[in-house]
């Protein structure tokens, strides 16, 4: 999905996916404490960004539509925070090594030739024994119509997530039906795939 794609999606005055934070960062947020710099991936209009400054975190957000982080800081400035913005291609742009305590990413829809790379480059952001957080639609998602791409070269398979957290601590990882109402976009049931890992 392009920038322009993204830039049309969030230049409406209402929030696409909603002002609430995910129900997976938010029931992780605990396990989240001890990290003071946090990386919001993907974020899109900031509504996990807000959650987690709320939660006293220092958070910095990557998008690449200027529309969303634009949103993102609308949000911010609403609920009485501040966040950090970056306008940035996530399936290009590397990242420099340990800046963060933690990386968190929601449904980070990139093709699967660039979701390796995406994973990738949010572990090495983060400093050792830091964490990374992600929830992201399966490919069984397409059975579901509730939100997400409509193409699975846009989805994520369980496999892959596997090999890619496989030489991390694995906290929490989950493959299968979670309840999800964000916004306009996510409205029902559907199928994700969830991990929590230590650096």
């Amino acid at each position: 999905m392009t920038k322009e794609f993204w830039n049309e999606s969030f230049s409406k005055d209402t929030y696409v996916y909603g002002k609430q934070a995910n129900k997976f960062v938010v029931e992780r947020t605990e396990q989240l404490k001890e990290a003071k710099h946090i990386g919001c991936f993907a974020e899109g209009e900031g509504r996990n960004a807000v959650h987690l400054a709320k939660h006293g975190h220092q958070v910095t957000v990557f998008d690449q539509s200027e529309e969303g982080l634009a949103k993102a800081e609308q949000l911010a400035e609403e609920e009485g925070v501040h966040i950090e913005t970056v306008q940035a291609d996530l399936t290009k742009k590397e990242m420099d090594a340990g800046q963060f305590d933690a990386a968190v990413m929601v449904f980070g829809h990139v093709p699967k030739e660039n979701q390796s790379f995406l994973i990738e480059q949010m572990i090495q952001s983060v400093k050792l024994r830091g964490y990374v957080l992600f929830e992201v639609y399966s490919e069984d998602q397409l059975t579901y119509g509730t939100g997400g791409p409509k193409d699975k070269h846009m989805l994520y398979s369980p496999e892959d997530v596997l090999y890619w957290i496989r030489d991390y601590k694995c906290l929490h990882f989950y493959y299968g039906e979670a309840d999800r109402t964000e916004g306009e976009r996510h409205t029902g049931v559907g199928h994700v795939i969830q991990a929590l890992i230590r650096v």
